[in-house]
């Protein structure tokens, strides 16, 4: 169903992921870790522990915490897709993020020590922007989404609104490591890392249309079934000026799903016609449910 190996992609990719992570880490080292933010996430609550176990005498370091603790997300990763493009990048996303965290931490300076309010945004802000640039490559650099995709198939509550709980429950555990006055400041940096991860990867809405007309529409729309997880609409339309018919495929997407969305279409149909529109909301399986 795959072409041969593109080594253009496959190395604009993984500048992506390189990229991506040293934005991040730039975030973590030189903004939240110092200043004792933990915004969310995994990375939020390998600082927690990072401060508990230096002030044990115990180094910790944050890049190998994440690794670890992702390494048994993505055992579920693996089990729940076979799209293996998709966790090979997220597996490097993974690996190259939490190295440079660790790797970058002693040349790092941190510029705002004792600053919350000013480390808070600008921590925010290269976190995010890391984070959407790793998105584009089509991978990710794993953390409580996935956390919360286990937790939401059980209990039935929308995504986005339990990732947020998910996150919230880290910020509210390093109060009493830290102070409520951190974990204040790192509600601000968690609210405008997702706010740049939008802007990086999505624009400002948080979900995205796509209409693809292509011959190939029924390896497309099984890609998209099958290895992006979304559901797929078939559309009947007449091509005015040919007079023949010509299915259309429909698919709403999240915010890290686009770019992976026309990887798929283009990898197997260069000369499809896809046409990405702004949602305002989307309602139903896989987003919120209505009147929620």
């Amino acid at each position: 169903m795959r072409h041969g190996f593109d080594w253009r992609r496959a190395a604009k990719d993984a500048l992506l992921i390189v990229a991506g992570s040293v934005l991040f880490a730039i975030g973590i080292d030189c903004f939240e870790l110092p200043n004792g933010i933990a915004a969310g996430g995994l990375t939020g609550l390998a600082t927690i522990i990072y401060a508990v176990g230096k002030a044990a005498g115990v180094t910790l370091p944050v890049g190998m915490q994440t690794i670890a603790m992702n390494v048994l997300l993505l055992v579920y990763v693996v089990l729940r897709t076979r799209d293996w493009s998709y966790v090979t990048r997220s597996i490097a996303g993974i690996l190259v993020s939490g190295f440079m965290i660790d790797a970058l931490a002693p040349v790092l300076p941190v510029p705002t020590h004792g600053e919350l309010l000013i480390s808070a945004i600008w921590g925010g802000v290269f976190v995010g922007a890391g984070v959407g640039v790793v998105f584009l490559s089509g991978g990710n650099t794993g953390g409580t989404d996935i956390v919360a995709q286990l937790i939401a198939k059980r209990i039935g509550m929308p995504l986005g609104t339990l990732s947020m709980l998910v996150d919230g429950v880290i910020v509210i555990a390093s109060v009493p490591v830290f102070s409520l006055r951190n974990a204040l400041f790192a509600g601000i940096a968690m609210y405008l890392g997702g706010r740049v991860i939008d802007a990086v990867v999505d624009g400002p809405r948080t979900a995205r249309m796509a209409y693809i007309i292509s011959g190939k529409h029924e390896e497309i729309a099984n890609a998209i079934m099958y290895d992006l997880g979304r559901g797929c609409t078939e559309l009947k339309a007449r091509g005015v000026w040919s007079g023949n018919d010509r299915p259309v495929l429909m698919c709403v997407c999240g915010r890290t799903e686009t770019a992976r969305l026309k990887q798929i279409v283009g990898e197997l149909d260069p000369d499809a016609i896809v046409v990405v529109s702004e949602v305002h909301e989307a309602f139903g399986e896989g987003f919120t449910r209505i009147g929620s």
